[in-house]
């Protein structure tokens, strides 16, 4: 179970970075939607790899849809979709075949499965190259919260010490699609381009922060008291390589507040809802979401392959060593982990609407799947 998440909206991944194929099967999602190789690598072009600012690894990522389709709709079945690897080169690692590196899963999964079963070429299971299967789980999931007229979108807010535009309205996140580094506008985007070009160059890494935003998410998904919202957003968050910290509204800020400062007062809107004034708390109180917008941030540490050299073992002499790692990996690996980000919090939403029956169980009436693929177009040419 440990490659699987959710409940009544299920997305199982496997494959290996320098296996045959990587692939995920999502179980859960109603007959009737409309669903296309296209909307997939919607998504998918954002977490690409092959260009100048990101890992150089060249792969195509064509979704092929092997089980859950007829007629370019959703039969109610799982959907299986897999994506060939053609552009493997573990030549690459013969030095991690005994040396593993620092800051990498390399030392924790020797001691665990034995060295024998340690499949170190491209970190094996554990490389970011998973995560390709993530986003397209996270496009059939967005395109599926299209139902209750939910955006679920991010942008980099940091690179190491270079702090982006804050975003202002969470409408303005979709704007970072338009940029290869996910950088709010164009003045950000040279910045960050400029700091990971610099970076690329002395060989090391940075890490940075991601923030995204569930825009009109439904209220009340969550449940008490081990499965509330904030717990299963952390949780699909922490998930993702590289991950080191999450925290949602107001944060770790909060620790150095007032009660009075962190208090968020309820009013009554011009259309007699009861609402919150600044929504501090980031769409969700008690676990529950308040049908504000959700704002969640997670911290992507810096890569750990990098070609400055760093101490080692040596386990075929268990003598010390040192490993300068000259494969093809992401300088900051945190500008293809928004999309990823992105994916995962969709995947968690259309769990919980699923489990709240906002969304249908069975199957989505043809009215319901026009709705859906009208506000999915409308999605796609705003970040374009």
């Amino acid at each position: 179970m440990s490659s699987t998440v959710g409940n009544q909206f299920r997305v199982t991944t496997f494959g290996e970075s320098h296996g045959p194929a990587m692939g995920v099967v999502i179980d859960g999602v109603p007959a009737g939607l409309m669903l296309s190789p296209e909307d997939i690598s919607f998504e998918l072009q954002f977490r690409k790899t092959g260009n100048y600012l990101v890992s150089g690894r060249r792969e195509t990522d064509e979704p092929e849809i092997i089980s859950g389709l007829y007629n370019g709709k959703t039969t109610g079945a799982p959907i299986a979709i897999i994506f060939r690897n053609v552009d493997a080169i573990s030549s690459l690692y013969s030095q991690v075949s005994h040396k593993p590196r620092p800051g990498h899963s390399d030392l924790p999964l020797i001691k665990k499965y034995g060295r024998e079963n340690w499949d170190y070429r491209g970190s094996g299971r554990s490389s970011a190259r998973e995560t390709v299967s993530r986003v397209a789980a996270g496009a059939v999931a967005k395109k599926l919260l299209m139902y209750t007229s939910t955006y679920v979108s991010g942008y980099l807010k940091s690179i190491g010490p270079l702090e982006g535009s804050h975003c202002t309205d969470p409408l303005l996140s979709l704007n970072s699609k338009k940029f290869q580094t996910r950088a709010l506008d164009r003045e950000t985007d040279k910045k960050y381009t400029d700091l990971i070009k610099t970076t690329m160059k002395e060989g090391d890494s940075y890490g940075g922060v991601a923030e995204v935003f569930a825009i009109k998410p439904p209220e009340g998904l969550g449940e008490p008291v081990f499965h509330k919202i904030k717990a299963e957003l952390g949780m699909a968050l922490l998930s993702i390589p590289a991950v080191t910290g999450f925290e949602y509204g107001m944060g770790f800020k909060a620790s150095r507040m007032k009660g009075s400062e962190a208090a968020d007062e309820i009013i009554k809107s011009d259309e007699g809802e009861l609402e919150l004034r600044k929504n501090m708390a980031g769409g969700m109180l008690g676990g529950f979401t308040t049908g504000d917008d959700i704002c969640i941030r997670c911290a992507f540490k810096p890569t750990s392959s990098i070609r400055i050299p760093a101490r080692t073992v040596d386990l075929d002499t268990l003598e010390p060593a040192e490993i300068s790692v000259t494969g093809r990996h992401d300088p900051v690996v945190a500008v293809r982990g928004v999309s990823v980000a992105e994916a995962m919090m969709a995947v968690v939403l259309a769990d919980y609407s699923r489990i709240a029956g906002i969304i249908p169980h069975a199957r989505l009436s043809e009215s319901e799947s026009d709705l859906i693929e009208e506000r999915w177009k409308e999605y796609t040419g705003k970040c374009q």
